[in-house]
C-alpha cells in the first residue's frame, strides 16, 4: 500500500510521524518533570512550616519546662491553620518511631507518615477536615512530660492548576503543530521535487523523432541536477546512435538504387523468357523495398514537411485509378470535391497508394475508397472485403516489417512497410491513421485537418 503513495505524500507522513513521536515523548517528560518539581516544592514548604513551628515549641519548652505552655506559645505565635500540634504522654514515647524531619503526601485527615506503630491514641489529636490533597510533614519536639509532634501541610492545588494549564496548552497545541509540520513538509518536498516533475514531463514528450531535446537541469547542484545531467548525456549517446543508424539506412538504400536500376534495365532488354521475367519481378520488389527504406530514413530524420495546399481528392482519385497487379479487383471511388489539406503532395500520394495497394492485395473482389469532410477534418477510408484484421493485431499491423501471413495468406507482394510508412506520413501531417470498425473486411481510416 505504501509503495502506491507518492514520494511527496510518503515524506510528509514520515516527517509528521517522527515529529509526533518526538512531541509525545517531550510532552510526557515535561509533565513528569513538572509534576515532580511542584510536588517537591510543596513538600519542602510543608517541611519548612513544620521546622519553624518545631523551633518555636522547642524554645518555649526550654523556657517554661511545661508542654502546655509551649503549645499555647506556639498557637499564639504562629496562628497558622496549616500547622497542627499533637501531644503524646511520656509512657508512649518509647512506642514512637519518629523520623525528623520527614515528609509524606496524603489526603488531609490521614495519619502522618512520620509517626508509625502507635500502640494507643495520642492524648490530643487535631484532625483536618477532608479536602484537597496536601503534602504533609511531621516533626517531633521533646517536652518535659511527653512528646510534641508538629504536623504541617502544603496544598498541592497549585500543582494541579499548573498541570491543567499545561495540558490545556499541549492538547490543542500538539495537533496544531503537527498540522503545521505536515503543511510545511508537503510544500517543501513539492518544491524539491518540482525539477523531477519537469524532467519527467520532458522525457515523456521525447521520442525517436526529437532526440535533440534535453531535460531541464536545475540550478541547484544536488542529486536531482546530477540525475538531469546524466539523462542528458544518455540522450546524447542515444541521439548519436540513432543518427548513425538512420544515416546507414539512407546511405545503403541510396547506394542500392543505382545498381538496381541498371540491373532492371538489362533485364528489360534481355531476350524474353521465364527466368528473365522472374528476375525482373524480384528486382522490382527490391526497388520498392529500397524506396520504402529511403523514405523511412527521411521520415525518421524528421525532415521538414513541405507545407503547400494539396487537393486530397485529386490525389486520391489519381492513385486509386492507377493499375495494380490484381486487375480483377474492382476499386470504387466516393471522393468529395474541394478537400484541401496542407502538406506534401508526394508524401500524401504515397500514403494513398500504400493504403490502396494494401486493400487490393487482401480484397476478395472489391475495394472502396471514400473521401469526405467531417467537422473540419478530411476523412479518407480505404476498405476491402477480404478476411479483415483481428482485433488483437489492430496496432501491430502498423509496426515495421509486420505481416499477418497466417490470417492474410494472399499477401505475396508486401514488405511489411506500407502501413508503417502511411501512419508516419499521417502523423507528420497532423493527422492519424487507424483501423475503423467494419462488419466485413478491413477498413483503414486516415484523418487530416483541412484548410
Amino acid at each position: 500500500m505504501a509503495s502506491r503513495l507518492s514520494v511527496r505524500l510518503r515524506a510528509t507522513l514520515a516527517a509528521t510521524a517522527i515529529v509526533a513521536v518526538a512531541l509525545g515523548v517531550a510532552a510526557a517528560v515535561l509533565v513528569g518533570v513538572l509534576t515532580g518539581s511542584l510536588a517537591r516544592s510543596a513538600s519542602n514548604e510543608a517541611v519548612r512550616r513544620a521546622d519553624a513551628t518545631a523551633k518555636v515549641l522547642a524554645g518555649g519548652v526550654a523556657v517554661t519546662g511545661k508542654p502546655a505552655d509551649a503549645v499555647s506559645l506556639a498557637k499564639t505565635a504562629l496562628l497558622d491553620p496549616d500547622v497542627k500540634i499533637l501531644t503524646y504522654p511520656a509512657p508512649l514515647v518509647s512506642d514512637l518511631s519518629i523520623q525528623s524531619p520527614a515528609t509524606a503526601a496524603s489526603p488531609a485527615g490521614k495519619s502522618p507518615g512520620a509517626v508509625r506503630d502507635f500502640q494507643a491514641q495520642p492524648a490530643e489529636v487535631a484532625q483536618w477536615a477532608p479536602g484537597d490533597t496536601f503534602a504533609l510533614a511531621t516533626m517531633p519536639v521533646d517536652a518535659a512530660n511527653g512528646v510534641l509532634v508538629v504536623q504541617a501541610r502544603a496544598s498541592l492545588e497549585p500543582t494541579g492548576d499548573a498541570l491543567r494549564a499545561l495540558w490545556g496548552l499541549l492538547l490543542p497545541g500538539i495537533p496544531a503543530l503537527l498540522l503545521l509540520v505536515a503543511v510545511l513538509t508537503w510544500l517543501a518536498v513539492g518544491r524539491a521535487l518540482a525539477p523531477v516533475s519537469a524532467i519527467r514531463t520532458e522525457m515523456a514528450d521525447i521520442t525517436a523523432k526529437d532526440l535533440h531535446r534535453r531535460v531541464p537541469v536545475p540550478r541547484s547542484r544536488d542529486e536531482i541536477a546530477r540525475l538531469a545531467e546524466t539523462m542528458n548525456r544518455t540522450l546524447d549517446r542515444l541521439e548519436l546512435a540513432v543518427s548513425r543508424h538512420k544515416r546507414f539506412v539512407a546511405d545503403a538504400a541510396h547506394e542500392l538504387r543505382s545498381p538496381l536500376a541498371i540491373l532492371r534495365t538489362r533485364l528489360e532488354l534481355a531476350p524474353p523468357g521465364p527466368l528473365a521475367a522472374e528476375a525482373l519481378t524480384d528486382v522490382e520488389r527490391i526497388q520498392a523495398l529500397t524506396s520504402d527504406l529511403l523514405l523511412l530514413a527521411r521520415l525518421d530524420a524528421a525532415e521538414p514537411v513541405c507545407h503547400e495546399e494539396v487537393d486530397l481528392g485529386q490525389v486520391t482519385a489519381e492513385e486509386a485509378a492507377r493499375s495494380r497487379p490484381r486487375p480483377e479487383i474492382r476499386v470504387t471511388l466516393e471522393v468529395a470535391a474541394d478537400t484541401v489539406v496542407l502538406g506534401s503532395a508526394g508524401q500524401l500520394r504515397r500514403l494513398v497508394a500504400n493504403l490502396v495497394d494494401n486493400a487490393v492485395r487482401h480484397a476478395n473482389s472489391a475495394v472502396t475508397v471514400r473521401l469526405a469532410s467531417d467537422g473540419g477534418e478530411a476523412v479518407l477510408d480505404v476498405c476491402d472485403d477480404g478476411p479483415g484484421i483481428p482485433a488483437e493485431h489492430h496496432e501491430a499491423v502498423f509496426d515495421r516489417f509486420t505481416r499477418l501471413d497466417e490470417a492474410r495468406d494472399r499477401d505475396a507482394g508486401g514488405s511489411g512497410l506500407g502501413l508503417a510508412i502511411a501512419r508516419d506520413i499521417a502523423v507528420r501531417h497532423g493527422g492519424s491513421l487507424r483501423i475503423a470498425g467494419e462488419d466485413r473486411g478491413a477498413c483503414l481510416q486516415a484523418r487530416f485537418p483541412v484548410i
